[in-house]
């Protein structure tokens, strides 16, 4: 079997999604079951058929609500009875989590994986302002690693660093703040038709410049929204989904590679990040190519990620990002390549990562709704992670 033949025996067969808010003060836990019961019935199981078990980011400390439930919470909870089970460790992105379920069920340690990731960093965070990553405020704090490098100079969050690799990418081609904007503004219409955004009023380009500045060039409508809720997966073999409720959503391919630095601010190219060699190595796996492609979910932690993403999977040439998504029209629903289609992270709600994965099978079943784009698509890419680490998935109706 070669590598792309153990991914390609993997299919998604349910997703699942508990009540998504910004601040609803409900259990973490609770969301996190709800998410994942809402998987299992979808895909037409029952607990007793998950016998696999995976999340992101598992005991995670740090930033407040940033994980709402361990693998362990919920493999006590739900009294599964598992084979396999990933607890969560640091991969490629937020969907490595995901495509160690691929590579579980392809080396016949499970046959259903139930793949969760939960937050509830609104709740957590309160009224307050948001934190950046690793700074907790706890007593007694000191700072490793890069972190005692960036926290002395007050620089603890992921605004200020991405901030850097965009204002590079504007020296480097030109990309103006306008052409940016279209990603913050394509994402809240696209969420105006989801009823479970966060964000749905209108956006105009004139609210978008008049917001406050964050992290120049990011102004606030540039950065994600902090929220709670809870997205589930089930991912199984493709001999186990014959009979399930829905036809399989399957696995194409995967791009996990990381060829430069694993650093935020050591990488070779600062125009672009770890995305650039996971985006190829999708390709090298596949006979499809990026014109093959109906729609992508990219990773919009902020806004410049999802530009990135678009370059780094080659829908557009490195440096070209900027004219490709101009005006807005390319990446709408009716467009080319219709990008964000639930309103991405930066107004559906920071689902971190899952939400992309979610949505792009919601479209692949005509699950849409509203938000449903026009052709029936065939192909989808998601893809999460930004800066030193980033996965993606090409996936197909099957």
């Amino acid at each position: 079997m070669t590598r792309a033949e153990s991914t390609r025996t993997a299919c998604i067969t349910g997703i699942g999604q508990s009540q998504i808010g910004r601040r609803l003060f409900r259990d973490p836990l609770e969301l996190t079951l709800e998410g994942c019961l809402a998987a299992i019935e979808d895909a037409g199981l029952t607990t007793a058929d998950i016998d696999g078990l995976s999340t992101y980011p598992g005991f995670a400390v740090g930033n407040p609500g940033f994980s709402g439930a361990s693998a362990t919470d919920v493999h006590d909870a739900l009294r599964l009875e598992l084979d396999w089970f990933d607890s969560g460790i640091e991969t490629a992105g937020q969907l490595g989590s995901v495509i160690k379920a691929c590579l579980a069920v392809g080396a016949g340690l499970a046959r259903h994986v139930l793949c969760f990731r939960s937050v509830w960093e609104g709740s957590a965070q309160g009224g307050g302002g948001r934190q950046g990553i690793g700074a907790d405020g706890g007593a007694g704090f000191r700072a490793s690693g890069s972190l005692q490098w960036t926290l002395p100079f007050a620089a603890p969050s992921a605004a200020i660093w991405i901030a850097l690799f965009a204002r590079k990418h504007f020296h480097e081609y030109g990309t103006t703040r306008e052409q940016l904007a279209q990603i913050a503004l394509n994402a809240r219409r696209n969420a105006a038709l989801n009823p479970n955004a966060i964000y749905r009023d209108p956006m105009s380009l004139e609210d978008y410049f008049g917001a406050r500045m964050i992290s120049e060039p990011f102004c606030l409508f540039d950065c994600d929204v902090p929220c709670d809720g809870a997205t589930a997966i089930i991912v199984s073999h493709v001999d186990q989904a014959r009979d399930l409720r829905k036809p399989p959503i399957r696995v194409e391919s995967v791009g996990t590679a990381l060829r430069g630095r694993p650093s935020w601010d050591q990488f070779d190219d600062l125009s672009t990040m770890a995305n650039r060699d996971a985006g190829a190595h999708l390709w090298r796996r596949t006979d499809l190519k990026p014109s093959d492609v109906d729609l992508v979910e990219l990773y919009d932690g902020f806004s410049f990620l999802a530009l990135s993403w678009l370059e780094a999977l080659g829908f557009c040439a490195p440096g070209e990002g900027g004219p490709f998504i101009e005006g807005g029209h390319r990446i709408s629903r009716e467009g080319e390549l219709p990008l964000n289609t639930h309103g991405g992270q930066l107004s559906a709600g920071r689902l971190h990562g899952y939400g992309f994965l979610h949505e792009a099978c919601a479209q692949l079943w005509g699950e849409g709704g509203e938000r449903q784009i026009p052709r029936p698509p065939q192909v989808a890419v998601a893809a999460a992670g930004g800066g030193n680490t980033c996965g993606c998935m090409l996936l197909s109706r099957a």
